[in-house]
């Protein structure tokens, strides 16, 4: 009883240990963190100078020239730049898209007019009400965005802000929630001289004056109008109705880009002196998303690059941002719950030309990467389950004897070779090489991000590049990790691939995430879905690497029985790793601490030699769901301009918004579940270890020689794995928590799960691997002889 008290008071000190650490560091790396962005005050309003947005879609950054876009060219030099992410609500954006999501400060879209890619035209204002209104009210209701159509015009309206629109996508941008748009409306002249006279008037009457440039459209990606039924029916049918009915004609880009020199011309050259002017393509050209001009020229600023607190990343921002923006420079508060946030400009070396050719640059490793990333899951998919495969059939000793005697009989004694060869296969050779290559595998995740500091989009053939830059990295550390020193030792391999993991990572957030923006397994800009801090993707390896590393360091101390030390390792290198998720001014990571908080728990607890029951753990996942909520209520504490996703996330479950974000989470869960390779990757690596690696290896133990993997075990128990490697299957069980419960409550779903299996199952199979050898190289225990009598 005494001994069963003192264990419960352990499992009570180690939590309420993490609860008041956890208590004191997340307010502090939350606060401190935050400081380090930019705490700029706002600008302050211009005093009889307007603010204008010269709103437009389709224009990128290789569109501009001084000689072709001489007065567009000139306007980027003098301002804030940056790559634009205009992702709506569907993977490519139309005009109307981007529009609303200047007029609702979220992502919100037109109903589709029928095929991926073509979009409905825009269309003037009719006594004062945008046409379509409630189409964009109908499909902001469906898509379950939250988006607020009429947002910009309801807050000019109410902060008594002059306003003028010209063109029928500044019309749709200040609408109000009815559609009625608020202020003066000019339908755009086709003549730029005209449309100089009207801007000219216009500026010197409001505050706020935008304007719709047009749009470029790719040939073949028309604008169709709202009575076009040329383009209705089911979605597969799009693509051969657009070819028969839009023939590859029209203006080319370049003539579309001149007729938007025009006009941009026209209305900068009539804006009066201290004018500020926020330049924004905000739609794609076609099908293809691609990252967009985005360009804000202000007397009080300087040239640089642009970025805002939604993607904390130097020159690039989102559409969503523009509302902000705008707020900002008339000086009306932003109302909580918009997804962006205000531009702003930091300095930068170089001149303009250096600017946006780093612009260009960027756009272009953001394209190609994006046709890289399915070839490559699927080709980590393949390798990991021919690794399973391997190890499953390759070193059953029953498949090879009856392989060996089917080829035997095959006529060719090519096929006769192949099976001698296969029957007299060296384990000790065999294992050998597994082990080789199971390190490998498990250092391709990390190699891919590293292979981002290389310009491998710059290269004639970039996918070849990358690919081989990905495997020759992965090669050197695993030569690394099976180098002679630490030969020996079953857990090196693991300590040093998870170890370089995490702490490649943890450089990475610490630096603002440049390597998993555009990496094979990190985030595609144009996705829009994450820009800083540490994504689903790389929050598997995180946590699978964080969690491994820290069983490694402690190894040495259990061996010793130092428990308790290996226990307070395990919390250190826990809490560091979750403050490093989960901070808002880090990893910003909502679904992170609920994960990694009770798997170093549990793995802290494993060490200690305490026993789990039901009531244990679930006293961990209460510690561990206060502890992660702490995170987003520290966001969102801070100001709402400031805040991050996690503080926005309690802004919409207060506003009551919980239920739609949880059913959208949920079905993107589902369709990665049942849509995604990855699925193969986590059945199958969860399958190994089941029934591969613990019940074959009984039964050797139990049968000898005579069983399937027998020859290779000579016998031996897995007792004799988990005390040659105490906190092997610790590890698992925390590593299996973490991955388990980021299946849970995070979008991506399976890729989590997979991802890290990715990782853990060919460094599992690394360890029996060498296990197997140290057996292998014992000699087998002395029979004692039998006096016959």
């Amino acid at each position: 009883m005494r001994r069963r008290r003192n264990t419960v008071t352990r499992v009570g000190l180690v939590l309420l240990a993490v609860a008041l650490i956890a208590a004191l560091v997340l307010p502090l790396g939350g606060t401190v963190f935050a400081a380090t962005e930019d705490d700029d005050a706002a600008p302050d309003a211009s005093s009889g100078a307007p603010v204008v947005l010269l709103g437009t879609g389709g224009l990128r950054w290789e569109d501009l020239s001084a000689l072709a876009t001489p007065r567009l060219w000139t306007l980027a030099e003098e301002a804030g730049v940056a790559n634009s992410v205009v992702r709506s609500v569907r993977s490519s954006t139309c005009p109307a898209d981007g529009w609303l999501a200047v007029s609702a400060g979220r992502r919100a879209a037109d109903l589709p007019a029928g095929t991926h890619g073509v979009c409905r035209r825009l269309e003037n204002a009719v006594d004062g009400a945008v046409p379509g209104w409630e189409d964009y009210l109908t499909a902001a209701e469906e898509a379950s965005y939250d988006a607020r159509p009429g947002t910009l015009g309801e807050l000019v309206t109410e902060a008594g802000t002059p306003t003028a629109a010209v063109g029928p996508g500044a019309a749709i941008a200040l609408a109000d929630p009815a559609g009625a748009v608020v202020g003066e409306y000019e339908p755009r002249p086709q003549d730029p001289a005209l449309l100089s006279a009207v801007v000219e008037r216009a500026a010197t009457e409001v505050e706020l004056l935008v304007v719709d440039l047009g749009a470029v459209r790719d040939r073949g990606r028309p604008l169709v109008s709202a009575t076009d039924r040329r383009f209705s029916g089911p979605e597969e049918d799009a693509p051969a109705k657009a070819t028969r009915a839009w023939p590859l004609t029209g203006p080319d880009r370049l003539e579309q880009v001149a007729v938007l020199e025009a006009r941009a011309a026209a209305v900068l050259d009539a804006l009066p002196e201290g004018a500020t002017v926020l330049l924004a393509s905000l739609a794609d050209s076609g099908s293809t998303p691609v990252m967009q001009v985005t360009a804000l020229a202000s007397p009080s600023e300087p040239a640089g690059m642009l970025e805002s607190r939604s993607t904390r990343q130097p020159g690039m921002v989102q559409s969503t941002d523009v509302l902000p923006t705008l707020l900002d420079r008339l000086g009306i508060e932003a109302p909580a719950g918009l997804a962006g946030a205000p531009m702003r400009a930091t300095p930068g070396d170089g001149s303009g030309a250096a600017r946006i050719a780093t612009l260009i640059d960027e756009n272009r490793h953001a394209i190609a990467v994006r046709p890289l990333t399915a070839p490559f899951f699927s080709g980590l998919v393949l390798v990991n389950l021919a690794l399973y495969a391997l190890v499953t059939v390759g070193l059953n000793r029953g498949f090879l004897d009856r392989a060996g005697r089917w080829l035997d009989r095959r006529r060719s004694s090519g096929w006769a070779g192949i099976g001698r060869a296969a029957r007299a296969l060296d384990p000790d050779r065999a294992l050998h090489a597994l082990r080789a290559v199971a390190v490998t595998v498990a250092a391709v995740p990390v190699g891919s991000y590293l292979a981002n500091l290389l310009p491998w989009w710059r290269t004639g053939s970039p996918g070849l590049v990358v690919y081989t830059a990905t495997i020759g990295i992965a090669a050197l550390i695993a030569g690394l990790a099976l180098a002679r020193p630490w030969r020996r030792q079953l857990l090196a391999p693991v300590g040093i691939v998870a170890g370089i993991t995490a702490l490649v990572l943890a450089v990475d957030v610490l630096t603002g995430a440049r390597l998993q923006l555009a990496a094979l397994m990190g985030v595609q800009p144009q996705v829009g879905g994450r820009f800083y801090g540490i994504n689903n993707s790389s929050f598997a390896l995180w946590a699978t690497s964080t969690l491994l590393a820290a069983s490694c360091l402690v190894e040495p101390l259990v061996r010793r029985g130092r428990r308790r030390a290996a226990a307070a390792v395990v919390a250190v290198v826990g809490l560091i790793a979750t403050v490093l998720n989960g901070a808002p001014g880090i990893g910003a990571d909502f679904g992170g601490p609920p994960a990694l908080l009770p798997a170093f728990i549990i793995l802290a607890l494993l060490a200690l030699g305490v026993r789990l029951t039901w009531r244990r753990v679930a006293l961990v996942l209460g510690a561990a769901a206060a502890v992660a909520i702490s995170f987003s209520l520290i966001d969102w504490m801070r100001p709402p301009a400031e805040r991050s996703h996690l503080g926005r996330f309690i802004e919409t479950v207060l506003d009551g918004g919980l239920f739609d974000v949880v059913l959208r989470k949920l079905g993107q869960n589902l369709a990665n579940l049942f849509g995604s390779t990855l699925t193969f990757l986590a059945v199958g690596g969860i399958a190994l270890v089941v029934l591969v690696l613990t019940q074959p290896l009984r039964r050797a133990a139990r049968s000898g020689d005579h069983a399937a993997y027998g020859w290779l075990a000579k016998g031996s128990s897995l007792r004799r794995l988990e005390a040659d490697a105490r906190m092997l299957r610790p590890a698992l069980v925390a590593v299996a928590v973490a991955l388990g419960i980021g299946f849970g409550v995070n979008d991506s779903g399976i890729v989590i799960p997979a991802i890290g299996v990715s990782v853990a199952v060919p460094l599992l199979i690394a360890v029996v691997a060498a296990w197997l050898l140290r057996l292998r190289a014992e000699p087998l225990p002395v029979q004692p002889e039998t006096t016959a009598r």
